[in-house]
């Protein structure tokens, strides 16, 4: 098994503790299992879409939880109906369970089962008090919220 070393950032850093555990967790989690396959996908600078291979499994037997900083997403094992004896199966239809974490203020915005992918939409919606600002100092009194777009910062204080 692959193990990561993060010790060298852990005596170099404070406050960051979580996510070092969370990196480690996820190493060793995902070490043996991949099944479903699936990707990821960054969409836009807000917007991610995870895409899971899910041929085989019908809506009933899929489900999706979302909570707190994580998705959890579920196939269910169901019988097979088959007319005939099957000679020989190659077409996995075990369950699964594949867990996903979340940063703060990602939200499932959508899910969609089609040709046998899972696709789920997720957003970023970061509060407008979770937003930096601009201070203003001195006799100004007014607060501006920072956009992403501006290209002089200390320029645009009102």
């Amino acid at each position: 098994m692959n193990r990561i070393d993060l010790t060298p950032y852990r005596r170099s850093t404070v406050g960051f503790d979580r996510l070092f555990d969370l990196l480690e967790k996820q190493a060793q989690r995902n070490a043996g299992d991949n099944y479903p396959p699936f990707n990821i996908e960054r969409r836009g600078p807000d917007s991610y879409r995870i895409t899971i291979a899910v041929a085989g499994f019908r809506l009933q037997d899929l489900e999706i939880t979302a909570q707190a900083n994580m998705l959890v997403v579920q196939g269910r094992k169901r019988e097979e109906e088959s007319e005939g004896e099957l000679l020989h199966v190659g077409i996995a239809n075990r369950g699964f369970e594949r867990r996903f974490e979340l940063a703060d203020y990602v939200r499932v915005q959508g899910a969609d089962l089609a040709d046998g992918l899972l696709v789920i939409d997720l957003v970023r919606e970061v509060p407008e008090a979770m937003k930096p600002r601009r201070i203003a100092i001195g006799g100004q009194a007014k607060l501006e919220v920072v956009s992403k777009d501006d290209d002089d910062a200390a320029s645009h204080v009102a």
